[in-house]
């Protein structure tokens, strides 16, 4: 499907793997020009490398995006680099799961704070390239209650309501505000591949509660995300899309 992305430029971060590495890799595809950040060199070199197959510049960069200057760096630098920016896309999480001063600062640090601060620089570029889009990655535990992960659902519900106030805020500026929230997706080295390995019963009964009866994959959540960044979905702003395979419906 030709979403019109061709030469656009597009920021994900947290872009090296898993749902970060779907998306780019989605929009990627569609001919768009990609950076992405991580955390580790290997899986950035990696990411690049593939993303690069597709024939759009690509941009991959180590960032800490806790890291206030380093976010704000890579993010104005990524622009630079393409030639402007018309898409950002916030995905990292620091897996805030305990109920103490480490699981909530995981989560306000990373999950919302990272988020805010990345508008805060994309947002006067993307205005400047003439509009464009802010997509935020919420879960859909931020959409019900979240007993096993307190602060991962607290942090994930701020998202889902501050993206609507970005999506008002922003609109005179041409620039549309989605979130999307996952639910249990799969993909080497994450949460349910690590729970199929060593928390077998946690993952069965996950697996059970989704109707479709497999967990997502990363790239299912990827065509959401460039959908929402074309002109496809020019008229959708201030929503927040399940991508859930109906996880919440049972």
């Amino acid at each position: 499907m030709d979403l019109g992305l061709k030469g656009r430029n597009v920021i994900v971060t947290g872009g090296s793997r898993g749902i970060g590495f779907g998306m780019a890799e989605a929009f990627a595809k569609e001919g768009a020009n990609v950076a992405i950040c991580g955390r580790t060199p290997a899986s950035l070199g990696k990411a690049r490398d593939s993303l690069s197959a597709h024939g759009g510049k690509v941009v991959a960069e180590a960032c800490d995006v806790g890291d206030a200057d380093a976010l704000k760096a890579f993010i104005e630098g990524a622009a630079a680099s393409m030639g402007g920016l018309h898409v950002m896309v916030n995905n990292p999480s620091g897996f805030g799961r305990t109920d103490d001063e480490d699981g909530w600062k995981a989560g306000l640090d990373i999950d919302l704070m990272a988020l805010v601060r990345a508008g805060w620089t994309a947002i006067p570029l993307i205005e400047a390239a003439g509009g464009g889009s802010l997509i935020h990655i919420s879960s859909i535990s931020g959409l019900m209650a979240s007993v096993r992960t307190p602060p991962y659902g607290a942090v994930k519900a701020a998202v889902i309501q501050y993206t609507r106030t970005q999506a008002v805020d922003l609109a005179s500026k041409n620039i549309r505000v989605n979130c999307i929230a996952p639910g249990s997706i799969e993909f080497p080295g994450g949460v349910w591949d690590d729970a199929r390995q060593n928390n077998p019963a946690l993952y069965k009964g996950i697996l059970a509660s989704i109707p479709h009866g497999r967990m997502g994959r990363a790239d299912e959540v990827g065509k959401l995300a460039a959908f929402l960044g074309s002109d496809a979905a020019s008229w959708v702003t201030g929503q927040t899309i399940a991508a859930d395979g109906g996880q919440m419906l049972s």
